[in-house]
């Protein structure tokens, strides 16, 4: 698979918890850290996504806002 963004972290799929139209889907990538994303439920049954798997969060933003605590 070739994409345009160059923000592809790769993982492992630890958690897919489904919504009535969405689901969140959790990947843990390297260092431990976990990142979610909020996919339709479509886009979960046609990957055949579940925990175990091995998927990648891709990235693709036009602004990233940084705050200080």
């Amino acid at each position: 698979m070739k994409l345009s963004a160059r923000n592809v972290l790769a993982g492992k799929v630890v958690d897919v918890r489904r919504g009535a139209t969405t689901s969140h889907v959790k990947i843990q990538i390297a260092g431990g850290a976990i990142v979610t994303a909020s996919i339709t439920n479509e886009a979960v049954d046609e990957l055949a996504l579940k925990a175990g798997d091995t998927a990648s969060a891709i990235v693709k933003a036009s602004d990233v806002i940084v705050g200080k605590g």
